[in-house]
């Protein structure tokens, strides 16, 4: 089985009508979701993702699900997929209600969703002509109106690249349409401080707790320390830089707008130690976010 569903308390096949058509998670964009990876039939810090999903759903003032109702649909789905499966997908949304803004009092629509794939240790980034707004409302949030990242996604694809960088609106560096990112330069890793907009990543933590653990030098830039001019260094190969996610790990670029660049020393070590720290512990106990 390459893909398996799970709402309303059971399993279905991939495509079946299990949301609504006045489900607001559909027609607004009114909802969270987490992206786990799955390592040897395993959810990676499954604890972690819930305690971000309850504070994104705080935020955006829905519900929080019961942890035992979401572990249970995990383990369904971790069992439907045979041990095949890479990543699995928690989304939460405010559920059925009348055309509008306005929410309908009730539960909230859960669904977990797995699939199967492959993963890459390197990737190529291209440059978004775009800014995220580091003062949005939406800030730090997996909120499932992505149209913007999608964008920025196809951007990066057209121009020959798998993911892609922008700035924030005071040009500093920020993030990836769907990751975070690392910076070595002058002997150290550094990746933007949450305060430029970006998401509060699972792996970017993990990577600052255990590579610090390590005596890795990573640690988190000062405000406007990262501009995105930083990048300009890469093509120069003055610095070096990588991406993170649940799914890619800490991936280095092997290109930046087409040109090759050479990854860092000290970043493939990081890469190694994350690798060997996750599978060592599947299920990294909570820490306060960097």
């Amino acid at each position: 089985m390459n893909t398996a569903v799970w709402a309303h308390g059971r399993l279905w096949q991939a495509h079946a009508p299990v949301v609504s058509g006045l489900d607001h998670g559909f027609l607004l964009g009114d909802g969270i979701y987490e992206t786990i990876a799955v390592r040897e039939g395993e959810p990676f810090a499954l604890t972690r993702h819930l305690g971000r999903l309850d504070y994104s759903l705080e935020r955006i003032g829905l519900p929080v699900v019961p942890h035992d109702v979401v572990r249970g649909a995990v383990a369904d789905v971790l069992r439907a997929g045979e041990g095949k499966f890479i990543r699995l997908r928690i989304t939460v949304t405010s559920g059925a209600a009348p055309l509008g803004l306005s929410r309908e009092p009730g539960a909230p629509t859960l669904v977990v969703a797995g699939t199967a794939g492959v993963t890459s240790r390197v990737c190529r980034l291209v440059r978004v002509p775009w800014q995220r707004n580091e003062r949005s409302p939406l800030v730090g949030l997996k909120v499932t109106s992505a149209l913007e990242n999608v964008m920025m996604a196809r951007y990066a694809t057209s121009h020959g690249g798998d993911e892609a960088l922008m700035a924030n609106t005071l040009g500093h560096l920020c993030e990836g349409a769907a990751s975070n990112v690392f910076v070595e330069k002058e002997g150290e890793i550094l990746t933007p401080p949450l305060s430029a907009g970006c998401l509060p990543g699972i792996t970017r933590s993990l990577l600052l707790e255990w590579g610090s653990k390590q005596g890795i030098p990573v640690r988190v830039a000062s405000p406007g320390e990262l501009q995105f001019s930083v990048l300009d260094d890469v093509l120069r190969l003055r610095s070096h830089v990588a991406v993170s996610s649940v799914t890619r790990g800490l991936q280095v670029a092997t290109h930046l707008d087409g040109v090759e660049v050479v990854p860092g020393p000290i970043t493939a070590e990081l890469a190694r130690i994350f690798e060997d720290e996750a599978q060592a512990n599947r299920d990294p106990a909570p820490e306060r976010v960097a």
